[in-house]
């Protein structure tokens, strides 16, 4: 099938780092898969909020100019055998940048099968926020049923899954999202509750409906949300670093982590995947299978035309998108 495929294909490229964070839609070759990667005719590209800092130089990963985006896709494997997967497999995978591209290489050790009939937006969600939020909530929070559990930015892409997640390990979830719409779209996924942390009284109104604190906090917005969190702690809780959606870091007052012998955990999923790929397969594979059990209810998230790209990302950016946003990609 290699000697099928075109000499060329259309990418977004960053050729030069600014606040603006501006992508170019090249023609660019079609790469070739090393003796450890697949190269996948791409379906559907997955968008994450790394995504927006990495174009504008912001993100902790700095690839050489000029780069291709984009580290989650969706689509058929076309090249690269010898691997556990043959050619014509339909797959979902990290891809380590360059998934904003008609075709895109991925590490074979990443790289999963999946059905012919599922949602692209499902699939994508499941590959990555999934099994970071199941990560986040079972190993690095140790969250029990019955345990109350805040989720910030609850109408996320990772955020929904903690939601979605928290809920089928037994917990009360208590959510917060940016605005009416979206805390609507938190008690319509299930939520016991759901807050508006726009508002200034948030703390205040999350002790009303738990008085007794949260026992794990999983926050990928940081900034000033991330500090009130640590108002909202129960005894011995854990606070969860997945991210700084808000812009900034998280300046944590560690004296409400000593009143309440609680701990902080960061969370970087992406390295961990890298460290133990066996738990990484073993997580992925556990969210698919509960989702085609139909155990997860995933809040259905917006799907842009590959010409959109730069627009999507200001969405996601100005965190108007719910759910997992990603691409359509053209062929």
């Amino acid at each position: 099938m290699t000697s099928n495929l075109p000499s060329s294909m259309r990418a977004w490229r960053v050729e030069e780092i600014s606040d603006r964070g501006e992508m170019h839609l090249r023609d660019v070759e079609v790469p070739q898969p090393a003796p450890d990667q697949y190269l996948v005719r791409v379906e559907a590209a997955g968008l994450a909020f790394g995504d927006t800092l990495i174009v504008r130089g912001k993100y902790q990963i700095k690839p050489s100019l000029p780069f291709t985006p984009g580290s989650e896709v969706l689509g058929t494997i076309v090249a690269g055998e010898g691997g556990d997967l043959p050619v014509g497999t339909r797959v979902a995978s990290s891809s380590r940048q360059g998934g904003f591209a008609q075709y895109a290489l991925v590490p074979r050790s990443e790289a999963i099968a999946i059905p012919q009939d599922i949602d692209p937006g499902d699939a994508l969600a499941l590959r990555s926020n999934y099994p970071t939020s199941l990560f986040a909530l079972r190993m690095a929070g140790r969250l029990q049923p019955g345990e109350t559990l805040l989720v910030h930015a609850a109408a996320g892409g990772v955020g929904s899954a903690a939601l979605q997640l928290g809920k089928l390990m037994g917990a009360r979830v208590i959510a917060t999202a940016g605005g009416p719409e979206k805390v609507q779209a938190c008690l319509d996924a299930g939520a016991d509750a759901a807050l508006d942390y726009r508002d200034p009284d948030w703390v205040d109104a999350f002790r009303k409906v738990a008085p007794g604190g949260a026992d794990v906090i999983y926050d990928p917005v940081g900034g000033e949300i991330g500090a009130q969190s640590l108002r909202c702690l129960a005894f011995g809780a854990r606070y969860l670093v997945i991210g700084f959606a808000a812009g900034t870091l998280t300046q944590l007052p560690a004296n409400r982590l000593l009143l309440h012998n609680a701990s902080a955990i960061g969370v970087l999923w992406g390295e961990v995947r890298k460290r133990d790929i066996a738990l990484a397969a073993q997580l992925t594979r556990e969210v698919y299978d509960w989702h085609a059990e139909r155990r997860l209810r995933l809040m259905p998230g917006p799907a842009f035309d590959f010409n959109e790209a730069q627009t999507a990302l200001a969405a996601l950016e100005g965190r108007s998108t719910v759910g997992k946003a990603w691409l359509r990609v053209p062929h």
